[in-house]
């Protein structure tokens, strides 16, 4: 499920649910918040390189659970599974309260969850033929993981409003080119290239990549908490809705979505 390497102070971490294109069920998001949560109390860990077995980066939340468990709106419940509470707010925290230089390896595939949790990491690196997508708005709800600020911030606020309105697909050049990743590297290069960049930067005092660190997360503000609260609100609101029903009922059905005689409210 989470495959964890430590070597020349860096972490990987390779979500390992090839089967599911990487998708985040519950297990995996604590899995994650987990080895996060070590690496940042840790002094023999300067760094932490996340990529994705097999040909996706991640497919996102995954979609079967959340259906089986409960409504998709609910992340604030108990899991059936351990009695912890539902992944997804803890995992969003520790990506957005890791102290330390945090670096994306974007290996395939990368749509929802898989494209918002990049611009909570320093630095991304995508393969090739990576493909990124944030289908929220054709699956009849709103953007999460404060995407909603942090991809205008990113991006630009044209970009970032193309990407979340139209649900397009970004391809590797389109990501270096808006913002969301740093650099594009053949994909049988990319997981060298981005840990020979982590081994760099772990090479470094780590009391001044950490206040470094800082400094730069400081200048967010709430503007991570605030938009986290906003989407939540709004997703609980939408979840279910006449806009949330049709798309999924089109998936099931393999047919487009009819979304013109729906109300705006």
């Amino acid at each position: 499920m989470l495959q964890v390497e430590d070597q020349d102070r860096v972490r990987l971490l390779r979500l390992d649910r090839p089967e599911a294109l990487n998708a985040f069920s519950d297990a995996l998001y604590h899995a994650v918040d987990d080895a996060l949560t070590d690496a940042a109390t840790r002094d023999d860990i300067a760094v932490v390189v996340i990529t994705g077995a097999g040909r996706a980066f991640s497919a996102g939340q995954d979609l079967g659970e959340m259906a089986r468990l409960a409504p998709a709106a609910d992340r604030t419940r108990t899991s059936s599974d351990d009695g912890r509470g539902h992944g997804f707010v803890p995992f969003i925290n520790s990506l957005a309260t890791f102290p330390k230089p945090l670096i994306a390896a974007v290996n395939g595939v990368a749509v929802g969850l898989g494209l918002t949790m990049l611009a909570h990491c320093d630095l991304v690196l995508v393969a090739d033929g990576a493909r990124l997508r944030a289908p929220f708005v054709s699956l009849g709800v709103v953007p999460e993981a404060a995407s909603s600020a942090l991809l205008p911030a990113v991006m630009g606020w044209q970009a970032a409003a193309h990407a979340l309105f139209t649900a397009s697909w970004i391809d590797a050049q389109q990501a270096v080119d808006t913002g969301i990743a740093w650099a594009r590297f053949p994909n049988d290069k990319l997981l060298d290239e981005a840990l020979e960049l982590a081994r760099t930067i772990a090479a470094m005092p780590l009391v001044s990549l950490v206040r470094t660190k800082a400094l730069i997360r400081g200048a967010r503000g709430s503007m991570v908490h605030d938009a986290l609260e906003r989407e939540q609100a709004e997703f609980a609101r939408l979840t279910g809705g006449p806009a949330n029903r049709e798309a999924l009922a089109a998936f099931l059905e393999k047919r487009d979505p009819d979304f013109t005689r729906l109300p705006a409210e």
